[in-house]
């Protein structure tokens, strides 16, 4: 059963993810596209987690919040890329009121989670290179724990509330949504309840969690360009921009999309683009986080290297061992 009888109205129960269905000729290669950054972002991001857990040299603030951001990449491209590899290989793409709503909430929260994780992650980067004396008193071990809770908890707090809310929404059709995955704006727009506080919560709660730490992010790092461009040598400004470059990487990619895809009106010539532009911040943005980060980073891949030495001393000596017993 698809719908079922509310009051004189038909409540919807199911909708249907149009996702990329105007592209059939390109279904295969989308899904093997997809299908191999998916690997690459669990496979990348997973590697980071055990590097920053396994590695002493990276048991500092920085990594810890590099740990935390890779693992919610990790759950963040788990929350989108398997419902959108189902529907490219068997062409289903209905999901329930209750899978929408759920992967809506997780998906919202971890947004939020990653606004404040990148906010906190320009803080440290600013007391490294802004206040470099005191940054080993500021920013200790259970300042940046402190940090990381508070990050997942405002995230997720912040999107119980709206999940709470929507769960008890009517959808009375169409049911379709032009994106490939559950959004709020579609979700609003195909119910059938009254909408306009719903709406009013959704933009408050927005600038808290995402536009407030937007703007915390970019004032540190205008602080902190402003003092890597005070620095008299080319050799330190260079090493100095090194730290904070790749982080400023994710957060241009991040909320350059996310920021595009929510400012512009959601009308049908834009349509196509902000779903291209949502692939940015849900799809290549964690792809990307392991990627720059094990590329343009000494440490990681210093870390790398050793585990990589490590298991293949550890390869030759089992064979060793074996050949000895036989």
């Amino acid at each position: 059963m698809e719908e079922t009888k509310w009051g004189n109205q038909t409540a919807v129960t199911q909708f249907i993810l149009l996702g990329f269905g105007n592209l059939p000729e390109l279904q295969i290669l989308l899904f093997l596209l997809f299908l191999m950054i998916y690997i690459v972002t669990m496979a990348g991001n997973v590697l980071i987690i055990v590097l920053v857990v396994a590695d002493q040299h990276l048991h500092t603030p920085m990594y810890f919040f590099l740990g935390n951001l890779s693992c919610l990449e990790t759950c963040y491209t788990s929350t989108v890329l398997p419902r959108v590899l189902a529907g490219l290989l068997t062409g289903d793409r209905t999901i329930s009121v209750g899978g929408c709503i759920v992967q809506l909430y997780c998906f919202a929260s971890l947004v939020a989670t990653e606004c404040c994780l990148l906010a906190v992650m320009s803080y440290d980067r600013y007391l490294a290179i802004c206040r470099p004396l005191h940054y080993a008193a500021l920013m200790n071990d259970r300042f940046s724990l402190q940090l990381a809770v508070g990050s997942w908890l405002s995230g997720f707090t912040v999107s119980t509330n709206t999940a709470c809310w929507m769960s008890q929404m009517i959808f009375c059709g169409p049911n379709e949504i032009d994106h490939f995955l559950c959004d709020y704006i579609a979700l609003i727009k195909l119910s059938c309840s009254d909408t306009s506080q719903m709406v009013l919560v959704i933009f408050l709660l927005s600038f808290i969690i995402i536009i407030l730490p937007f703007l915390l992010t970019l004032t540190s790092y205008v602080c902190i360009i402003s003092t890597i461009l005070r620095i008299p040598s080319t050799t330190g400004r260079q090493k100095a921009f090194s730290t904070c470059s790749s982080h400023l990487i994710i957060v241009a990619i991040f909320y350059g999309t996310l920021i595009t895809v929510y400012m512009f009106p959601d009308t049908a010539a834009l349509r196509d683009l902000n779903k291209v532009l949502s692939v940015f911040y849900t799809v290549l943005t964690p792809l990307a986080n392991p990627l720059i980060y094990s590329l343009r980073n000494k440490e990681v891949k210093e870390a790398l290297r050793k585990a990589l030495s490590k298991t293949m001393t550890f390869i030759t000596n089992r064979k060793l061992c074996c050949s000895h017993l036989l």
